[in-house]
């Protein structure tokens, strides 16, 4: 029969109780962490995809419509010289 020494039993239940305080600090920090960053974050103002998306979309046809528009403008201008020349 094998004889427990007291001091080892000792030394495993203090071992076994840091792991676990170890893994609680660790819990702990982690949960901190990603509350902090979630309220930094809240304050930032972000747009969603659909939205970026969206505008995006706008200001594309908006430059397209800026280009037909400068067409459209040197077209009359030539036809106003052209006029003025007569």
């Amino acid at each position: 029969m094998q004889s427990e020494n007291p001091l080892f039993a000792d030394l495993a239940k203090l071992l076994g109780s840091a792991a676990g305080t170890v893994a609680g600090m660790s819990r702990e920090a982690r949960e901190s962490a990603r509350e902090r960053f979630r309220e930094a974050m809240g304050g930032l103002d972000f747009v969603s995809r659909e939205e970026f998306d969206a505008v995006k979309d706008m200001a594309a046809k908006a430059r397209e419509e800026n280009e037909k528009l400068a067409e459209r403008l040197a077209a009359l201008e030539a036809a106003l010289a052209a006029k003025a020349k007569k």
